[in-house]
């Protein structure tokens, strides 16, 4: 794909979902035998152009998504490139069973783009949101899981799942107007976490749509003399340990997530941390372990402390 400043603005205003749509009219040119499953979502997830376009590289299965991942499963074992997509809580946890056996235990290789996870769909309640399916893949065996921070990552996931060897869940958050992270191309490889912005201070580890506010939050706490560095941890899974490594030296750490606090990218960073006896500090900032009531978007991020308000307030506390 070109990836210029127009077109890095385009996929910010429409989103991850809708630049999901877009990118898959470009890769079915670049991947061999490349075959793209939903489940009744070709609209929500921008390819109704592709359906229409390339008939014979879409299959839609219908809501049946213990289906989608063993009809895809099935096709990977033929050696086709698979994509499947539907609403995150649905691509993930409603077919656990189908994934842990297809994917992680016969090891059939597919990518899974799990749509609008996090809080972004809290208007309909949290049987769509999804704040679980990090801490349920993580413990499927050979399946990657990336978190992409904005709209041009989206793509960039996608082409570097398509291209390892393993299984890959890319989970994407936020909606429309998504805020720009990358502004130009850059490398990005699953595994290999990129620091934003240096700090002596404190780290923050972040993924998918916080990584925004995080940035945001560093800023204003730079003005306080607090210096932050912000780390976008893209992958959950395999997660680059060299880098937590390094953030050892700082008197804080921060990991800021749309997802449950239990089992996610706190919790992984965490489980690398324990390895050292001398550490910092660690913040768990996420949805603290219940199902709060439906909201917006921003709403439930500012109620679970994702806002760039509460960001700072829980470095200030913290800091000393």
């Amino acid at each position: 794909m070109i990836i210029n400043e127009r077109n890095i603005k385009i996929w910010s205003t429409i989103g991850p979902r809708a630049t999901f749509g877009l990118a898959a009219l470009e890769i079915v040119k670049e991947i061999e035998n490349l075959i793209i499953m939903t489940s009744d979502v070709s609209t929500s997830a921008g390819l109704d152009r592709f359906r229409k376009t390339y008939e014979d590289n879409y299959v839609d299965i219908g809501i049946a998504e213990q289906n989608l991942i063993g009809i895809a499963a099935g096709l990977s074992s033929e050696n086709f490139n698979v994509i499947t997509t539907t609403f995150a809580p649905f691509q993930t946890i409603r077919c656990c069973e189908q994934i842990k056996v297809n994917l992680g235990y016969m090891q059939n290789k597919i990518c899974m783009v799990g749509l609008a996870s996090g809080l972004v769909l809290g208007n309909l309640g949290y049987t769509h949101c999804c704040i679980e399916d990090i801490g349920i893949l993580r413990s499927i065996p050979n399946i990657n899981i990336v978190s992409p921070s904005d709209s041009l990552e989206t793509i960039k996931s996608i082409y570097a799942a398509l291209n390892d060897d393993r299984s890959t869940y890319v989970r994407l958050t936020g909606g429309s107007n998504n805020p720009i992270i990358n502004k130009e191309d850059y490398k990005f490889e699953i595994g290999k976490s990129i620091k934003l912005r240096d700090g002596k201070d404190v780290t923050i580890f972040c993924s998918g749509a916080c990584v925004f506010n995080a940035l945001e939050a560093a800023k204003l706490l730079e003005k306080e003399k607090i210096y932050v560095e912000v780390i976008n941890m893209h992958t959950i899974k395999p997660i680059d340990k060299e880098s937590i490594k390094k953030s050892l030296e700082k008197k804080l750490i921060l990991t800021i997530e749309e997802h449950n606090i239990i089992g996610g990218l706190g919790s992984a960073v965490s489980e690398v941390l324990s390895n050292y006896t001398n550490r910092p500090k660690h913040i768990f900032l996420g949805i603290n372990d219940y199902y709060s009531k439906g909201g917006s978007y921003e709403f439930l991020k500012e109620k679970h402390g994702l806002d760039i308000k509460s960001i700072i307030k829980n470095v200030k506390k913290n800091f000393n």
